[in-house]
């Protein structure tokens, strides 16, 4: 397969696991290295109030700041993207990520995960973020931690045979 060559880096924050969970499954089928986003000062995983500070931090688009990061995007060939889904947008630190980061001419799949209310306008304002790139494909999963993880895996596994 043509696409086990490519360098593939998986950018991705998560702040109750289940983006995470996805993020680590494609680095283990593609082989592509993780980049964690961690803002400096983070909401609480916990509790009602996290859906209030989060919701609010996204509407006002806040771009918090990032601990560094270790790996630049610009090396690599493939990019994963995945981003929770707060108030039907991507998260902050991504907000924060793409402002601080130019990234043009690469190949871009872009994964999200949601409690239930779909991907919402995320994945069309991801896109036009990054227009100046070529978007394999996107795909969401519903709190694949809570719901059936395998069958999260094997549609993991399926989406990516046929964007790379």
């Amino acid at each position: 397969m043509e696409g086990k060559k490519l360098k593939k880096l998986i950018i991705f924050y998560s702040l109750e696991g289940n983006t995470r969970f996805i993020a680590e499954n494609i680095s283990d089928i593609t082989g592509g290295d993780l980049l964690e986003l961690k803002p400096k000062e983070d909401i609480k995983s916990k509790g009602f109030m996290r859906f209030i500070w989060g919701g609010r931090q996204v509407v006002t688009g806040k771009k918090p700041e990032l601990m560094p990061i270790n790996k630049n995007p610009n090396d690599y060939d493939i990019i994963f993207l995945g981003t929770p889904i707060w108030a039907s947008r991507y998260t902050p630190a991504i907000n924060s990520f793409l402002d601080k980061t130019k990234i043009t001419g690469k190949k871009i799949a872009l994964f999200c995960c949601h409690a239930g209310g779909g991907n919402g306008k995320a994945f069309n304002m991801l896109k036009e973020q990054l227009k100046e790139n070529e978007i394999l494909g996107q795909i969401e999963f519903k709190d694949p931690l809570k719901h059936d993880k395998e069958e999260a895996i094997l549609r993991l596994k399926k989406w990516i045979e046929e964007i790379i």
